[in-house]
């Protein structure tokens, strides 16, 4: 994965075509830092420290919604609005799933027609074949690159629907939920969990026949929103209505997105939040470390041992804890 072609391109190379907005360098840094082989680890690392200092200098975006919402139409409505108005745009996804389908690592190119053709547009699919958690780092290090190469807005959407949420809700500044129109139903099929970590609700095919249908659930949805935990910061969750066929209501989420950054940065949340990912990021690297180390071959036998006589309910879980370490 780290020999790119023939020749080897050295750190400093990579960090000059970055910094220059080498669309292609970006693409080499990021299967570098995507890599596993150990002087890949290395180098990614050296890379990332010196781009540091360029990055960070862009909106964050997570965006999530139900299987069928129309999340791919609704980014390439939204994001080449954004184009237009002179913005770079880089679109980032996370998908936990694609190691069990093996899905296709072009699929994201053909979702998004439109933005894959964009020169102010970037479009990476998540590392096929990995763990969320691995996954979750990639795409850490991915927005860090994209934003030192000069894109001013980052889009991570999640793909899958689940565990994959509060992943990206540690990553970005600002968190849209896309829904369907269809009353208590869809209401139902969607976790309140997620719902509560939405800064943004945003309805999509509000077009047609689903027009009332949506008013509907925007009633709904926004009593349901006063029930939620209050924000950190001052904000009433909006909750609107879209539609990425017809273009109706996109600019006005921008708006929202726009709105919300402001009070962000003037209640000082925005960097705090940024400083507790970034905690957040480092105590999980390191507990992942630990484990690597730690788990050697004769361990992990031992670790499932224990974990088979705890399921047959042999041994309570705090002497396989015991056992495990005196070991």
């Amino acid at each position: 994965m780290g020999h790119f072609g023939k020749t080897r391109i050295s750190v400093d190379e990579l960090y000059h075509g970055i910094i220059n907005h080498d669309r292609l360098m970006l693409s080499k840094a990021i299967t570098l830092i995507e890599s596993r082989r150990k002087d890949d680890i290395t180098r990614g690392a050296e890379l990332l420290d010196k781009i540091i200092s360029h990055s960070g200098k862009s909106i964050r975006l997570g965006i999530t919604g139900v299987p069928g919402v129309g999340k791919s139409s609704f980014i390439e409505s939204f994001g080449s609005q954004l184009t237009q108005k002179g913005h770079r745009l880089a679109i980032l996804s996370i998908d936990p799933s694609s190691s069990k389908s093996g899905g296709s690592i072009l699929g994201d190119k053909t979702r998004m027609e439109q933005l894959s053709h964009d020169p102010n547009a970037y479009i990476r699919p998540s590392p096929a074949g990995q763990t969320l958690g691995g996954v979750n780092n990639k795409t850490r290090e991915t927005i860090l690159l994209c934003e030192a190469a000069g894109f001013d807005i980052i889009i991570v959407e999640t793909v899958g629907v689940g565990q994959s949420e509060t992943a990206v809700k540690d990553m970005v500044d600002c968190f849209l939920l896309l829904m369907l129109s269809g009353g208590g139903d869809e209401l139902q099929g969607i976790k309140r969990g997620i719902m509560e970590m939405a800064d943004i609700i945003a309805i999509n095919k509000s077009d047609g026949d689903n027009v009332g249908a949506s008013k509907q659930t925007k009633k709904i949805l926004e009593n349901a929103v006063h029930l939620f935990p209050p924000h950190e910061i001052n904000w009433v969750v909006p909750v609107s209505l879209c539609s990425a066929l017809t273009k109706h209501g996109i600019t006005e989420i921008w708006d929202d997105i726009n709105r919300f950054i402001a009070l962000s940065q003037s209640e000082n949340f925005f960097k705090h939040n940024r400083q507790i990912q970034n905690a957040h990021w480092y105590r999980q690297l390191v507990d992942e470390e630990i484990k690597h180390t730690y788990f050697d071959e004769e361990k992990r036998a031992r670790y499932r041992q224990i974990e088979a006589k705890i399921i047959a309910n042999e041994m309570g879980v705090r002497n396989g804890l015991r056992k495990l370490f005196e070991s």
